[in-house]
């Protein structure tokens, strides 16, 4: 393997060969692509230039420039991880984007990527009557969507929280990061128990909503993420229950609900056929999202309440 290995090295020269060289090994290993990138060639991309220290946008002049062996062999390193550990290249590298903005992340927590991330550069307009003045991202995991809400919304006072203390700490990484201390707070939290006397204007939630059978099905390259924050029962719908009989409580009278169900939002349905769920058109891809008004989410407690018996 390391002759193998030690021969390409001296057959492969410029960044162009190196990132082919990966996406034919991408390929022919039947990689997944999903978090970040959609394809071999953009997802090796990424890691030739994330390993040279370029930016991926770089010019094509780059293209034909010849590595040192030293940057060969950490190029090298991150491509065969790529190919071996099957690990999200976000893992790789520690770093994805979310509206634009950077991320510290690593395996405590998943790779961003919600299309919650649309609503967010709209404002979540139509649904906000008022500019949101206290507002919480729940089971925050890297922190991206708060952080992302608390540069939309300056003027508002942002909660990031989420049960896993290693999610916290990568979340408050991310808010030294963007300078966002004096406006953002970090909060280990098991749904709502560590933030008593909190009231929102608005919660938006990318919770686990991951059912059973999709979770046995994922490709590996999820299995690599904190299972804790994809799993939720035999339908997916474990924590949400819990989160839209809990909700209102923790509301202002205009506030809303945002949350992302995925793939679980047909059970979802199935399960509350009663509740007028709102559920976003999404331009950018995705799906699976619901409004609900904290008016809406009183006037439909009973069905939630039975649903939790």
């Amino acid at each position: 393997m390391i002759e193998k290995r030690e021969s390409t090295l001296q057959d492969l020269h410029t960044v162009l060969d190196y990132i082919r060289w990966g996406t034919s090994r991408f390929n022919e290993s039947n990689l997944w692509f999903g978090h970040g990138t959609d394809n071999a060639w953009d997802e090796a991309v990424l890691l030739v230039t994330h390993a040279l220290y370029l930016p991926v946008d770089s010019k094509p002049d780059i293209l034909a420039a010849r590595l040192t062996m030293d940057e060969r062999n950490r190029v090298m390193d991150m491509l065969e991880k790529r190919i071996n550990q099957r690990l999200p290249a976000p893992y790789i590298t520690n770093e994805a984007w979310f509206c634009d903005m950077p991320f510290y992340v690593d395996e405590r927590v998943l790779v961003p990527r919600s299309p919650i991330g649309e609503l967010i550069r709209q404002r979540f307009e139509p649904w906000l009557v008022e500019e949101p003045l206290a507002i919480l991202d729940l089971c925050c995991g890297s922190g991206c969507i708060g952080i992302a809400c608390a540069e939309t919304f300056p003027d508002a006072r942002v909660d990031v929280s989420d049960i896993s203390a290693d999610a916290i700490e990568v979340a408050q990484i991310n808010i030294n990061r963007h300078d966002l201390n004096e406006q953002v707070r970090a909060v280990q939290s098991d749904l709502f128990a560590g933030l008593a006397g909190c009231s929102y204007d608005l919660i938006v939630s990318n919770p686990p909503y991951v059912d059973a059978r999709d979770l046995a099905e994922m490709p590996a390259e999820y299995h690599a993420e904190p299972g804790l924050a994809l799993g939720s029962g035999d339908d997916g719908l474990d924590f949400t229950r819990r989160l839209l009989l809990e909700a209102p409580d923790y509301l202002q009278p205009e506030g809303i609900l945002i949350c992302e169900v995925g793939n679980s939002w047909l059970a979802l349905e199935e399960a509350y056929p009663q509740v007028p769920f709102v559920w976003p058109e999404l331009e950018d891809g995705g799906h699976g999202v619901f409004m609900l008004t904290r008016e809406d989410l009183l006037a439909c407690r009973p069905f939630f309440e039975k649903g939790a018996g």
